[in-house]
């Protein structure tokens, strides 16, 4: 498996291309429950099998290679990726998982994506696991899927170069008091605690889609309600969570802040913190965020890399 430090990028693989579409790559056909439980019984399809397809049902969307990164998290062996891959197309011709990947006017993409079918949310119930899958899961569009394979990216990356780093929540809630809405965070959330200390980092992914800058806006609404109305335990939280807003890159952060301040959607009592996706696959993440401050001299923002030692 490729390390982070080896990657050479220049665009994050998440972010959107021109005219991309999601094409399918799995396996059409029947497949009948007797048949499953037959490669069960036969040990062809194991509790490695099971790991995985447990990953992609809390995950939704995921790489290989991430697959790879939190089975190693997990402490769980799978020997090599080509390895793993190969498990992979078994579920895959058994119709337990699916398969896509994208293409766009720079061609197909270097990786595949991987979510659940039909017989996996089956399996997973038979063993009395949490499945909310539905088939409409897997027809979402490529923004909203780059969005959570992005956010994965994030908590694999504090997982794995935090020390800090103690757990993480793939699909959070927040509750908008004002107008009573639930909402989820797109990036997930991750909780680092040292020195008996904790804080928990929320992280809102934005993609180049199609009307981002109102999609950003009508979130960020949400956003403001909850953090101007907060009280302790509200959604579950001692104290508020920190947001970090993702973008694809560097320009696209300071589009994503000049959308909140013309709206006047800034956070009173907080600092809003920006990421991009290729600052989490540097060695170490302590000077992973940014910030957009106010010069006095000028009455001009200006950007700042933030160095957080907590992010050791």
């Amino acid at each position: 498996m490729v390390e982070d430090n080896q990657i050479e990028a220049e665009k994050s693989p998440f972010a959107l291309r021109k005219g991309e579409i999601k094409t399918f790559d799995g396996k059409d056909g029947y497949v009948s429950m007797n048949q499953i439980v037959h490669k069960i019984n036969l040990g062809h399809i194991n509790d490695l099998h099971f790991a995985i397809i447990e990953l992609i049902n809390e995950f939704e969307f995921m790489t290989s290679r991430q697959i790879c990164q939190m089975l190693d998290y997990k402490g769980i062996e799978y020997k090599s990726q080509d390895k793993l891959n190969n498990k992979l197309e078994q579920l895959i011709k058994s119709k337990i998982l699916t398969r896509y990947y994208f293409t766009s006017e720079d061609g197909k993409g270097i990786y595949r994506i991987y979510c659940l079918e039909k017989m996996g949310k089956y399996l997973l119930t038979s063993r009395g696991i949490d499945c909310k899958w539905q088939q409409s899961d897997n027809v979402k569009p490529t923004a909203m899927i780059k969005k959570r394979l992005a956010g994965n990216q994030i908590i694999i990356a504090y997982m794995n170069k935090v020390k800090a780093f103690d757990s993480y929540v793939v699909k959070p809630t927040l509750t908008a008091k004002s107008s009573g809405k639930i909402f989820k965070p797109s990036g997930g959330s991750i909780k680092l605690t040292k020195n008996g200390k904790s804080i928990i980092f929320v992280f809102e992914v934005v993609r180049r889609e199609e009307e981002w800058q109102k999609k950003l806006v009508d979130k960020m609404k949400l956003y403001k309600d909850f953090y101007d109305n907060f009280i302790t335990m509200d959604s579950g939280f001692i104290t508020p969570p920190q947001l970090i807003l993702v973008g694809e890159d560097e320009r696209h952060t300071a589009e994503m802040f000049k959308e909140i301040v013309t709206n006047k959607l800034e956070i009173s009592k907080m600092n809003l913190y920006f990421t991009t996706d290729l600052r989490q696959i540097k060695e170490n993440l302590i000077n992973s965020l940014l910030e957009f401050k106010l010069d006095s001299e000028t009455n001009k923002y200006k950007v700042e890399n933030l160095e957080l030692k907590l992010l050791e």
